[in-house]
């Protein structure tokens, strides 16, 4: 009975201090006959408190607390995060390619533009974005998490540096065009040329590049450690010799007076005995470059590689085995079906674009089969959905992306974990991609399952506000 009467006591403890925040923050309770927790995990008929922007409880039979706004859906789940997006970044930074490691993405992101299309992936349920500029650099820098709908313009990107980005054996579309065509009668015909793929011997040249790159980072980083140990041993080593010349201080004093007085006495000058210097190990040169490639081939960032062909994937898988720290992600992957084994025994995530391709595609992307996201999972690869980092009208489309997955054999788990927890996994998001305790409060109401062709998403919250508001 005691312990009930605590709990009941903290209980109303808590209804009281959550009645105080109402009147002091933001408070929304969501009623929900289904609350996808988490893909896989599902709650009937519970409540969901949000307070000041984060879910404070998830349980039935939540008090509403004064001042709270109600609402209420057939479903809830978290909003969902396309990991491959180019929405938000000025369209001509995508093209960009002289950037280098440090090149960050956050200054290429037009606060202000494209607000049709951020307002339409918002209604289609898309929260959050990770976007890369530079798409088909060789090293395309550090890509961003950008918010969809930001409190503030400090809260526009959420992660400003998600993972260090690089491509491989992409078509350059310049290649092609039209031109003209001479003919042996003197005269021409205008034709259109289709854009070259890569040379295969400079594919291959970008992953030897790649690999030497993150072999220098992690010399940097060692030299940077056996700097900060050599430094620590020479300071260590000082402080003794320091110890040991205040403990002979006194009769060092009186030998030197004796000295002195000495050489006086017989008349000479006398001269100090000179030491050696005991300087400092030196400190590497900071180099930013070889920095950021340090912290990937260290897994203290994610590695996307945008490869698509056989060849490559294979020459990348062996390229990067040495590095045991590193997390790779692979995007597009359009051959990369007889690597799931390897793929996933490496842990190495696969963002998939299931985007139906015409027969103008490029070259790298021809064999794609919508399957893929379906063979990768069963292999035990963790797949991300995304719409492809090229247009940013694509991604109001990620549902309907992952919905194409599902109609060629993705679990309906899985591919609502591939655009909710599992990009929250990999890009290190841990505020989002579930609804529980202390988690930011992107949530979507839905009438129903939220990868249906025929769902509504009803309303949507980012960061506890509400940002598309219910029909009335």
């Amino acid at each position: 009975m005691r312990k009930l009467s605590i709990q009941a006591s903290l209980y109303a403890l808590a209804l009281v201090v959550v009645a105080g925040w109402a009147q002091a923050a933001d408070v929304v309770v969501i009623h929900a006959k289904e609350a996808i927790v988490r893909p896989g995990e599902v709650l009937e008929d519970v409540d969901i408190l949000v307070i000041d922007g984060v879910i404070r409880r998830v349980e039935a039979g939540i008090e509403v607390p004064d001042g709270a706004r109600e609402l209420s859906g057939a479903v809830v789940c978290t909003g969902m995060i396309d990991p491959w997006s180019a929405l938000g970044v000025f369209p001509s930074d995508l093209s960009f390619t002289s950037t280098s490691p440090t090149t960050n993405t956050a200054d290429s992101i037009d606060p202000f533009g494209q607000t049709y299309l951020k307002a339409q992936a918002l209604k289609a349920g898309v929260t959050s974005v990770r976007v890369q500029a530079a798409r088909r650099a060789a090293i395309g820098g550090l890509s961003s998490v950008m918010s969809l709908a930001p409190a503030s313009s400090g809260e526009l990107v959420s992660l400003d540096e998600a993972a260090l980005a690089a491509s491989v054996g992409l078509t350059d579309p310049s290649s092609g065009g039209s031109g003209m065509r001479f003919n042996r009668d003197g005269s021409f015909t205008l034709v259109d040329s289709t854009p070259e793929p890569m040379d295969p011997f400079e594919r291959i040249a970008q992953i030897d590049r790649l690999s030497a790159q993150l072999s220098s980072g992690l010399a940097y980083r060692i030299s940077q450690n056996e700097y900060k140990y050599s430094l620590a041993e020479w300071k260590e080593e000082i402080a003794e010799k320091v110890k040991e010349l205040e403990k002979d201080f006194k009769k060092a004093k009186k030998d030197r007076d004796k000295e002195i007085a000495e050489a006086e006495e017989d008349g000479k000058e006398f001269k100090e005995e000179k030491y050696k210097e005991d300087k400092p190990p030196k400190e590497p040169s900071y180099n930013a470059d070889k920095d950021v490639f340090a912290r990937t081939a260290n897994g203290e960032l994610p590695l996307v590689v945008e490869v698509h062909r056989h060849a490559e994937i294979r020459n990348l898988l062996e390229a990067t085995e040495g590095f045991g720290r590193l997390r790779m992600v692979i995007a597009g992957g359009t051959e990369a079906a007889s690597f799931a084994d390897e793929l996933a025994a490496r842990k190495i995530a696969v963002i998939v674009n299931p985007e139906p391709r015409g027969a103008d595609a490029y070259d790298e992307v021809k064999g794609q089969d919508a399957a893929l996201a379906s063979v990768l999972h069963e292999a035990g690869v963790e797949v991300l959905i995304g719409s492809g980092g090229k247009a940013a009208s694509a991604t109001r489309d990620l549902s309907l992306l992952a919905a194409i997955a599902v109609g060629h054999g993705l679990d309906d788990d899985a591919a609502l974990a591939a655009i909710t927890s599992a990009p929250a996994r990999v890009f290190d998001l841990k505020d989002r991609g579930a609804i529980e305790f202390g988690k930011q409060a992107d949530l979507l109401i839905l009438d129903g399952d939220p990868l249906s062709t025929t769902t509504t998403v009803e309303a949507v919250l980012v960061g506890g506000r509400v940002v598309v508001e219910p029909k009335e």
